[in-house]
């Protein structure tokens, strides 16, 4: 194995934890809010380490500049997404969660 396939390969590992850590937070994280925060951040950066790890393995720039158009829309409708289901949460007055 080259050195590329061994970074590609802790890329891609990278970014799985970042997917684990989005999932977790979206099912321990108490309110809307943070839940939408856990999931936009995390899977985000792991979406573009996956990217990453994927566009050094594809051995093609064509290829490359694919995936990382990919990686821009996700981050576009991930961001809009996100924005429209917290308006909706404070525009239906669910309330943040606040420690007792």
């Amino acid at each position: 194995m080259t050195i590329w396939d061994w970074l590609s390969t802790a890329l891609l590992l990278i970014g799985a934890f970042f997917f684990f850590a989005g999932t977790l937070g979206l099912l321990r994280f108490p309110d809307v809010y943070n839940r939408l925060h856990a999931l936009t951040k995390a899977d985000n950066v792991g979406l573009g380490l996956t990217v990453l790890g994927l566009a050094i393995q594809s051995g093609s720039w064509v290829i490359a500049l694919k995936l990382l158009l990919i990686w821009l829309l996700v981050l576009v409708t991930s961001a809009t997404a996100a924005h429209l289901i917290a308006n909706a949460a404070l525009y239906d007055h669910v309330q943040r969660w606040r420690r007792s």
